[in-house]
């Protein structure tokens, strides 16, 4: 009955917090174009804005920005909570990231140093030598007028070179760039077309490996993007042109490579061998083939097939004579194994480490007298030492309840390693581990949080629609009351097996401070319980992700954190699936939603540029199940006219390579149409963004003010302006 008055309450309140007419976004045309799949009529009423660089799509997303621009900048608390999260920000220090530590304590990394807006590639000699900016992409950004930003680097071996991708606008069509690490001298000229980064120098540190997608020829599909990509090989100097082919689906034919084959050759110093592995860019597992490392580049290089998906393979590190492998078959919370290339056998392998008991083994870094390792408990993530021959281990001292991940040290050349370690109350700081010792590595300016309300971090299990418990982390200030009056946000993705972790987000604070709930729920999708977990939202059994979070809600409600008029979710690319559908599913439950980058229209998302490498996470319309299950967790085509749905705001930049825009678009068009509560339907686009990647602090600071001002806004916790 106390739901039912809460829920009616809710709706009751909506067009208090509607739109007035003045400042309605445009309407969209209706021109159905329905497709028939396996003998079901799909609807697709706004087709036309798939065509997003047609002027009319162009025209309608643009006055939809400005009407949402509008409408964000006269919410009261808005700029003040903008200008929180940058002090937060800046207060919690600089961020560095993308650590890598080479022989002679060289370390390269980026840093975006406290109060700047974009990371800068920087290098110093010991933890205490001073830092050389190496690469700062601002320089392009005034030049251009774009922002630019660093996609990805590596260095060679003996640190005299660094290779690097820079893209612009937050589109991550990276080109390939090679300085001098002394003169910052750019040597030979930017390759196009190297998005990713599988960079891997060769031992002598004069030529490296790196993947290149294709050209698109007009009229390719945009489903081609990834197909038949090429591992190059190029010397330091050499005009791009001179980059030789090695392995791919149009090189290797002769070793049964798909078009989705995206591989690299990986080398190593003290090793006679090199590895080519693939993936379609989506799920880690893919093909592993070994050949001495003398033939590369030589025609005929007889490569031997070590594994292909079935044996699925997550990870891998070479290593000397032996291939160290991260894998599931047999162990759904992973095991490593130990491969003899010289005896290159997969039956054969080793086990180096045992799958955890109540863990995932979540990845691993070889140190010199043996193996370090990550082990997951829930958002937590500790470290284990394990000296050669012991597969149990033994649990690292870590600097308090968090999570830990392990900096990349390729050389293999110490005993002693830095990690990152970053819990839900504490800013991320790295740290030296030497044996057992672990000490404040300072490779970041540290500074004193102002004072914050005092934290309350609870783990709970909720039960499911099936019974299966489900984990969810509570975050919010002591003390605080459970009287359903509190805004909440409900936060989830569920994908590819990735799990959430424990982090510190000065949003999130900002958010506590005006007296809201963060509820972070590993629904089925993620890995929290390792591979079952994964598989229990996948393909045709994801709509357990959903309903996970739907169950996440009511628990939320149940327990007096909120009510449906305070209850909001959230959830970012694929987590797109889990808002989008949860919200809904059971819009009854939800003021408001959020949709950041989101996939929204999974019937029509294979024909995208990303969305061919997918099929291997959500399915595929070719087969008669999948296709159903693609349509059942399609948002956009879940949406019934006539129905009370929470307000959304979907945010999405111009340029997302990975998510097209046209996915919000539609959703946001159909929404528009559909919703009978008179609450707001908002399409926030960045014109210089894309999926995220690359964006400076300044524009996600103000991204995030404008999702936290929007949530209090439909919750009636604070007004807009006149």
């Amino acid at each position: 009955m106390m739901k039912d008055t809460l829920i009616k309450a809710a709706c009751s309140g909506a067009s208090a917090l509607a739109l007035t007419a003045a400042a309605a976004p445009p309407v969209a045309e209706i021109r159905d174009v329905p497709s028939v799949l396996h003998g079901v009529s799909v609807p697709d009423p706004y087709r036309w804005l798939e065509d997003v660089k047609s002027p009319e799509a162009q025209a309608w997303m643009r006055a939809q920005g400005e009407a949402t621009r509008a409408v964000l900048d006269r919410i009261t608390v808005r700029d003040a909570l903008e200008k929180r999260i940058a002090e937060l920000s800046a207060a919690s220090g600089d961020v560095v990231r993308s650590l890598v530590r080479l022989p002679g304590e060289h370390f390269f990394y980026l840093k975006r140093a406290s109060g700047e807006r974009q990371f800068k590639l920087v290098m110093r000699r010991g933890l205490g030598g001073a830092e050389t900016v190496l690469v700062d992409p601002e320089r392009e950004t005034a030049r251009t007028g774009e922002p630019h930003a660093i996609n990805y680097f590596a260095p060679s071996w003996d640190g005299r070179f660094v290779a690097y991708g820079m893209s612009a606008g937050g589109s991550e069509d990276a080109s390939l760039y090679i300085a001098e690490v002394a003169t910052g001298r750019l040597r030979g000229e930017p390759v196009p077309r190297v998005q990713d980064s599988p960079l891997h120098w060769l031992p002598d540190s004069r030529s490296l490996t790196f993947t290149q997608l294709k050209a698109l020829a007009p009229g390719d599909p945009p489903s081609d993007f990834y197909k038949d990509a090429r591992v190059l090989w190029l010397r330091v100097g050499a005009p791009a042109a001179a980059a030789r082919p090695v392995f791919g689906p149009t090189v290797t034919r002769n070793l049964g490579l798909d078009r989705l084959d995206v591989g690299e050759v990986i080398t190593q110093p003290g090793s006679r061998w090199m590895v080519a592995r693939t993936t379609d860019t989506t799920v880690p597992e893919g093909k592993l083939f070994v050949a001495p490392s003398s033939q590369l580049g030589r025609p005929g290089v007889r490569w031997k097939r070590i594994a292909d998906a079935s044996n699925k393979v997550v990870d891998i590190a070479l290593k000397g004579e032996y291939l160290y492998l991260l894998s599931r078959d047999g162990a759904p919370r992973r095991r490593l194994l130990q491969l003899d290339m010289r005896r290159p056998l997969l039956a054969g392998a080793k086990e180096v480490i045992a799958e955890p008991e109540g863990g995932v083994l979540e990845g691993f870094s070889l140190v010199r007298s043996g193996v370090v390792a990550e082990v997951r408990q829930g958002t937590s993530i500790t470290l284990r030492r394990h000296a050669a021959g012991d597969r149990i281990g033994h649990a690292v001292p870590m600097p308090a309840a968090g999570a830990a991940y392990i900096t990349r040290a390729p050389a293999y050349d110490s005993d002693a390693l830095i990690y990152g370690f970053s819990s839900w109350t504490e800013p991320s700081r790295f740290y030296r581990l030497d044996g057992e010792r672990s000490t404040l590595a300072p490779l970041a300016k540290a500074t004193a949080l102002p004072p914050l309300p005092p934290l309350q971090v609870s783990d709970v299990l909720v039960p499911s629609h099936d019974g299966v418990q489900v984990p969810m982390t509570i975050l919010h200030r002591q003390g605080l009351a459970l009287d359903g009056r509190n805004p909440v946000l409900l936060e989830g993705y569920a994908a590819y097996g990735l799990s959430e972790t424990a982090y510190f987000s000065a949003g999130q604070m900002a958010w506590i401070e005006q007296g809201g709930v963060v509820a972070v729920v590993n629904a089925r999708g993620s890995g929290v319980y390792g591979d079952d977990w994964h598989r229990a939202g996948f393909k045709l059994t994801k709509r357990n992700t959903w309903l996970d979070g739907i169950a996440a809600a009511k628990y939320l409600i149940a327990q007096g954190y909120g009510s449906p008029a305070t209850m909001a979710a959230t959830g970012g690319s694929a987590g797109g699936i889990f808002v989008g559908r949860a919200t809904t599913a059971a819009p009854e439950l939800f003021a408001a939603a959020v949709y950041e980058v989101g996939m929204l229209d999974t019937v029509r998302s294979e024909e995208s540029a990303n969305g061919a490498t997918n099929t291997s996470e959500f399915g595929t319309v070719a087969d008669p199940a999948e296709f159903q299950a693609l349509l059942e967790m399609s948002t956009y085509h879940a949406i019934r006219d006539g129905t009370a749905y929470p307000a959304v705001l979907l945010v999405h930049g111009m340029n997302d390579p990975r998510v097209d825009v046209w996915q919000s678009a539609k959703t946001a068009a159909r929404l528009q149409a559909a919703s009978s509560s008179g609450r707001p339907v908002l399409l926030r686009l960045d014109l210089q963004a894309g999926h995220g990647v690359g964006s400076t602090a300044t524009q996600r600071y103000a991204m995030q003010a404008d999702i936290y001002a929007f949530l209090l806004w439909q919750m009636g916790k604070v007004e807009v302006k006149d």
